[in-house]
């Protein structure tokens, strides 16, 4: 397939394209610094800030749009928070544009999304057909997948929005923030360690998005997370023990909200999130329990 990709020099992005240029697909990679990218068989980049790439919408079998700001690149300002937000709710109103006015439409758009859109839950098992929740990342999910659902008008298009959860992998990614306090000894559980996290190693994210290309039959939301979700008290314990190191520093909430304001909300607060679509469909998760997710990212 010819594959557009927005986001494909990110953490996800980078394995993503890798894996599917294995696959022999030809990808477009949309970022805003293509000049900086080496050059590799297979794969061309473009600038997301020109022109250019809408008229190549004609040309691919599929759409792959990753494109968002980092929700931990900075602390939560008004405008980091507009930035968050207007980056995937406007990178995607442009995609959908750009097929919509395509003389030949591709046939697939998977288009990222978030667990956040379910908001801060308690021990519900939520499924893709849950209500959306209430804050700014449940409200920016919703913005988001709404500017995608404008695709599903079009003739021919199927869309799938895709709510990832938290990815565990090497290199990147929430591990890289979690590992160096075990490491020296300190790390515990954040907030009362209660709160669910609705994990997925990087390499099922990658796989589920390569079976997301090969399921005509599925649309509509897709939640990207592992069947087996933990709490924070859980997931620190599971950490420590892969890296011989205790679980037994916990960082009070009043400390992570000094420390972060209301970006600690990814952290304090989680949801239940089960990947009923994906596993109704044949998925299998190479990864399915925690302790052999966190084994493969620490080797």
């Amino acid at each position: 397939m010819k594959l557009l990709i927005t986001g494909g020099t990110g953490f996800i992005g980078v394995p993503l394209c890798a894996a599917l240029l294995k696959r022999g697909h030809d990808l477009l990679v949309l970022t805003r610094s293509p000049q900086t990218q080496p050059a590799r068989s297979g794969i061309r980049f473009l600038s997301l800030d020109t022109d250019e790439w809408p008229r190549a919408i004609r040309w691919m079998d599929g759409v792959i749009n990753l494109a968002g700001e980092s929700l931990a690149g900075a602390r939560w300002s008004v405008e980091q928070k507009r930035r968050i937000r207007e980056s995937r709710v406007q990178t995607t109103r442009r995609v959908v544009e750009a097929i919509a006015a395509a003389p030949t439409k591709p046939s697939v758009l998977i288009n990222a999304s978030a667990i956040g859109y379910y908001g801060p839950r308690a021990d519900e098992e939520l499924t893709e057909t849950d209500p959306p929740g209430r804050g700014f990342l449940a409200e920016t999910c919703l913005g988001w997948e709404r500017e995608a659902q404008r695709a599903e008008q079009i003739p021919g298009v199927r869309v799938v929005r895709l709510r990832i959860g938290l990815v565990l992998g090497p290199g990147g990614g929430a591990l890289t923030k979690m590992v160096p306090p075990f490491r020296w000894w300190i790390g515990g559980p954040l907030g009362s360690g209660r709160q669910w996290v609705s994990w997925i190693h990087l390499d099922d994210v990658i796989g589920l998005v390569e079976h997301l290309l090969t399921q005509p039959g599925l649309a509509g939301a897709v939640n990207a997370t592992a069947p087996h979700p933990v709490t924070m008290a859980t997931l620190c314990r599971e950490l420590g023990q892969a890296l011989h190191r205790p679980s037994w520093a916990p960082v009070p909430e009043v400390v992570l909200r000094l420390l972060l304001g209301e970006m600690a909300d990814l952290l304090l607060t989680g949801q239940r999130v089960l990947p009923h679509a994906a596993l109704q469909t044949g998925f299998r998760f190479r990864f399915a329990k925690l302790p052999e997710a966190l084994a493969a990212c620490l080797r």
